[in-house]
């Protein structure tokens, strides 16, 4: 908008609301008077540039309350500017005001293109949507409302878009089922709540986490949009890794920035309480099991601790959760379209995102980029393929892994080295039951354990059995040294050969390394003898 036309377009306005009997009308008054303060203290003022179709979105935040935004669209007649009568002569074409940007949907308020459910804090927003660069399909999702870059946390009908301009309708039923439909009223998504009987007063309601849910009379939520994310965690939500069923919730990215259609990326836990993100089938990358250690992350800024992820033990079932601190600046975990998990923090001053952490960190911590045997050292300033103790590259790049530089004998002495902080590999066995000395018992009596692992998960809340005792068959993979001192100890087996030419090396070492201190300190006595 140019600011002649603004200018213009301020000193009328209020005379038309107050026509048409709004009581805002010296609330604009007062927001237009700044405007045209401003403009002429930058002395900008454009006086001749050409009238045109402008649309004004006001929102009063003394009505903050009520919910309700106020839109006014008015057209600048050329025609009279180009007569040189005095100014552009405004039309009001339209004056609406939107009193259904509440919080919450009943059966009676089906909601359509340009309908809003806004969070009571004005936290988030939800309504129908289409992606830049793709405004043949629309969605229903929910987005952050007090943010001026529009990110979407949530997508209802990803797979199942309004296509073309028909429009679409977003119900609460009468069996309290949240249905989208389409102008032929087909339906295109549906929760699925098997509530046989119709719920009086039933309300599906946006909260200020970001939650959508669908709220009984009594205060109980049969469905919640948490429990079926698409790309985004959100502060207190919780994604369950696995239920006594071996099952996981996924996180699944977009197919491409302005593509909100499942990618075939996604990120869970498995059976074992690994968090992974797979390519399809293929892991793409994996966080290690379960060690016990109940709050495995924290970011902290200078003034503090923002953010921690926690595991949660809910009977038996575990969920990844995260929280921040408060008077934290809005964030964000997300599954983004090139399979990288990205923590993001809004940055008020540059009005964008902020990357706060991202794995993979590095090429190398990507599934076993290092090969059997190999490990991605995190400790260096860049982080490094190596090999493990014992063994050593068998091509040039890691792609064929590493091999031992001398084979195990069964039964011939060989022993296990302590390997520090470092991320547990994956394909293990999950003994339950022992303790330390018996889980290293489990691995050294089998002459194909390569190495075992061990961790007590009483921090979990686990009341049953708080061992966990892993030990793995044959090659390592998806190995790292943590430079984080997340990492635990990895005990590796190896000849017994290798230990006893380390003790040798040692041996001869640190008695070679004695005597030449003495004869320095020799040296240093007579010098200063003579100098005397």
């Amino acid at each position: 908008m140019h600011r002649g036309d603004l200018a213009v377009l301020c000193t009328h306005l209020p005379f038309l609301l107050i026509k048409a009997g709004l009581c805002v009308a010296n609330r604009i008054y007062k927001a237009c008077a700044n405007v045209r303060s401003h403009i002429r203290n930058t002395n900008t003022l454009s006086s001749t540039s050409a009238p045109t179709l402008y649309i004004c979105s006001l929102q009063a935040n003394s009505l903050k309350h009520l919910h309700s935004s106020y839109y006014i669209s008015l057209l600048s007649s050329s025609q009279a500017y180009a007569q040189g009568l005095m100014g552009p002569v405004f039309v009001l074409l339209l004056l609406i005001c939107v009193c259904n940007s509440e919080d919450r949907l009943t059966p009676a308020k089906p909601h359509s293109v340009g309908d809003r459910l806004i969070s009571n804090g004005g936290i988030f927003a939800l309504g129908f949507f289409s992606p830049k660069n793709s405004s043949a399909n629309s969605y229903v999702g929910i987005w952050y409302h007090n943010i001026p870059e529009r990110t979407y946390v949530w997508v209802a009908n990803r797979d199942s878009p309004i296509t073309g301009s028909s429009p679409g309708k977003f119900v609460l039923t009468t069996s309290s089922d949240l249905v989208l439909l389409d102008s032929k009223g087909s339906t295109l998504w549906t929760t699925m709540n098997n509530i046989t009987t119709e719920a009086t007063g039933a309300a599906a309601i946006l909260l200020d986490s970001g939650n959508l849910v669908i709220r009984l009379p009594n205060g109980t939520d049969i469905w919640q949009s948490f429990h079926h994310p698409t790309d985004t965690i959100l502060p207190n939500m919780s994604l369950q890794l696995s239920n006594n069923n071996n099952l996981s919730t996924h996180l699944v990215a977009w197919r491409a920035p302005d593509d909100p259609s499942t990618s075939d990326y996604s990120l869970g836990g498995d059976s074992s309480f690994q968090i992974l993100v797979w390519n399809r089938t293929m892991p793409y990358w994996r966080r290690a099991a379960l060690d016990g250690v109940l709050v495995f992350a924290m970011y902290q800024s200078k003034s503090g601790p923002i953010m921690s992820q926690t595991i949660v033990n809910r009977g038996g079932e575990f969920y990844l959760t995260y929280t921040v601190s408060d008077g934290s600046a809005s964030m964000r975990m997300i599954l983004h379209y090139t399979g990288m998990v990205k923590l993001l923090a809004w940055n008020s001053n540059s009005l964008s995102w902020d990357v706060f952490f991202e794995r993979p960190g590095s090429s190398c911590d990507r599934y076993a980029s290092c090969g059997p045997f190999g490990y991605c050292d995190a400790t260096e300033a860049v982080a490094t393929c190596k090999c493990l103790d014992g063994f050593e590259s068998v091509g040039l790049d890691f792609s064929l892994g590493c091999q031992r530089k001398k084979e195990i004998r069964c039964g011939q002495g060989d022993s296990f080295i302590t390997l520090l902080n470092m991320k547990t590999p994956d394909k293990f066995l999950y003994i339950r039951n022992r303790s330390f000395d018996q889980c290293a018992e489990e691995c050294s009596r089998n002459c194909s354990c390569t190495a075992y692992a061990y961790a007590n998960l009483s921090n979990l809340g686990v009341t049953v059995d708080q061992s966990r005792c892993l030990v793995w068959m044959g090659e390592l993979v998806d190995t790292e040294k943590r430079g984080d001192g997340l990492g635990e100890n990895l005990y590796l087996r190896i000849p017994s050969s290798s230990v006893n030419k380390k003790t040798g090396a040692l041996k001869i070492a640190l008695p070679v390394m004695a005597s030449l201190l003495i004869i320095m300190c020799i040296c240093l006595v007579w010098i200063r003898k003579s100098r005397g």
